[in-house]
């Protein structure tokens, strides 16, 4: 993993990196992003600088703390707390496309994912645990499904969830919004009001969530993103967006875009 940095700092060349890995095979892509960080700062890289495509079940902690310009590709699933501490990476997970199973009913991504993460970005073809994007301050991601307390003490970034939530969502949620495909109109019933209003899509909305479905298809051949572009119209009415009140209230104030 560190010598794809190395050699990309040494050549300026993308470099590509291929590997199979297991469950055992814990913070991977860490100690890269350390040795860039040192070199660069949070300054980081281009976009796509060093791409690591892997395939299995990879250790707890995926690409924790991962720099700008690396591009964590992984074709199958992850473990508790991916891409803690994400620090402008891209990081997708794919569901194997020999795969007979349906990813947006089928666990991809284990708990707590992007739990305290920064930036960058995070695609699941497939529903992620417990606590996804617990205290995320400025990450974006989308995923299929999250388990319980989901943007849970949220304070930045943007998740859209293609699917079924647990319970409490957006509990203690103060800034940052998500975006959750109410297939069923039962949403409200799981949904923690204490900070948080359920609004409808405004045209800004719709045309930056309708370019991020796009994006996860483009990136994990996600089926579930393919069926919700296919009949927009519809859904569109369907999706509710969480938005914090405060958040909110000083998003109106100061007349300020939050997609811009």
């Amino acid at each position: 993993m560190v010598g794809a940095v190395e050699e990309h700092l040494a050549t300026g060349d993308v470099v590509a990196v291929r590997a199979l890995v297991k469950n055992t095979d814990r913070a991977i892509g860490a100690e890269a992003s350390h040795r860039l960080t040192k070199a660069r700062g949070a300054e980081g890289l281009a976009e796509d600088s060093v791409i690591y495509r892997l395939e299995g079940s990879a250790g707890q902690s995926f690409a924790a703390f991962a720099a700008r310009g690396l591009t964590f590709h992984l074709t199958g699933e992850s473990n508790d707390y991916t891409g803690k501490g994400l620090s402008g990476a891209k990081v997708v997970i794919q569901t194997p496309p020999e795969s007979d199973t349906v990813a947006h009913r089928n666990i991809a991504c284990g708990n707590v994912a992007l739990y305290g993460a920064t930036s960058g970005e995070l695609y699941v073809n497939g529903v992620a645990g417990e606590r996804f994007a617990v205290r995320n301050s400025g990450a974006t991601a989308v995923v299929e499904g999250v388990g319980d307390h989901g943007c849970e003490y949220m304070t930045g970034g943007k998740v859209i969830v293609l699917g079924k939530t647990g319970k409490n969502f957006g509990a203690g949620m103060s800034g940052g919004i998500a975006y959750v495909y109410d297939e069923d109109g039962t949403f409200s019933s799981r949904f923690n009001a204490d900070s948080a209003d359920l609004d409808p899509l405004d045209t800004e909305d719709q045309q930056w969530l309708t370019a991020m479905l796009r994006r996860h298809i483009e990136l994990t051949a996600s089926q579930r993103a393919e069926d919700i572009l296919s009949s927009w119209q519809l859904a569109a009415q369907r999706f509710v967006k969480v938005f914090p009140r405060e958040y909110k209230r000083i998003v109106q104030s100061q007349n300020v875009k939050i997609h811009g």
